[in-house]
């Protein structure tokens, strides 16, 4: 059965559709090199531009690196990383997208990585897709906005984004945009306390908990104008 109020489902790509290669590999880079790994850390790397993200992290391990030279060194490490930690499908996300649909929302994939990165890994689901199928935000991150208003001609209300970054749940409540965070399980995460922080009401650990009765709830919620908290948790 459709839904009333919503008309979009905006999917992040690694972290959600994807499993979460990015975490671990920050952490890594920024201890490994004598820097400290904190909450501030994720919130001013993470969902940024890619120039910003760099430069965010030579600071993190007081480097004077080049924004290129350290985009170097870091997709270098990823890509050792991915030697023994490859990218995979997450659990339930092809599942995932054909509940959506069933909803009758339309799906979009985003994330800030060029599309090639999407065709590698869900090119053969490119039917569960509508629009351009992916939209690379790197340029505009978070890019609920722009995906919502200018790609889809739709109102801030009418859309749904998941997301496993907080940064994105902030944007999204400033823009009164559903949400649901899908924080990542990397033990040093600190994403879904972010997201409380930021007052989500939908937090889950599995894709599957993305059922017909939340999607229902979070229909009502938006058609109300009451997709986030009144009060967020407290940091």
């Amino acid at each position: 059965m459709e839904l009333d109020h919503l008309r979009l489902a905006a999917v992040n790509i690694d972290g959600v559709l994807l499993n979460d290669t990015f975490s671990p590999v920050i952490h890594h880079f920024i201890t490994s090199r004598g820097g400290t790994y904190t909450a501030e850390s994720e919130r001013g790397i993470f969902s940024q531009p890619q120039h910003i993200a760099f430069q965010r992290l030579a600071a993190a391990v007081g480097s004077r690196a080049t924004v290129a030279e350290m985009r170097e060194a870091y997709f270098e490490e990823r890509a050792q990383y991915l030697e023994t930690h490859p990218v995979t499908l997450t659990d339930g996300a092809v599942e995932l997208l054909r509940r959506l649909r069933a909803a009758g929302l339309r799906t979009v994939c985003y994330g800030g990585l060029e599309k090639a990165h999407f065709d590698r890994f869900l090119g053969e689901h490119t039917a569960l897709f509508d629009g351009p199928g992916y939209v690379c935000t790197n340029d505009f991150r978070p890019g609920i906005h722009e995906i919502t208003t200018e790609i889809f001609g739709l109102r801030h209300d009418q859309a749904l984004f998941i997301d496993d970054v907080a940064r994105v749940a902030e944007t999204a409540r400033t823009l009164d945009v559903s949400f649901i965070g899908h924080p990542s399980t990397f033990r040093h995460s600190f994403q879904a306390q972010l997201m409380r922080e930021a007052g989500a009401r939908h937090l889950v650990r599995s894709l599957r908990a993305v059922d017909d009765e939340l999607l229902w709830a979070i229909d009502t919620q938006a058609a109300t104008g009451a997709a986030w908290r009144s009060d967020p948790v407290a940091p």
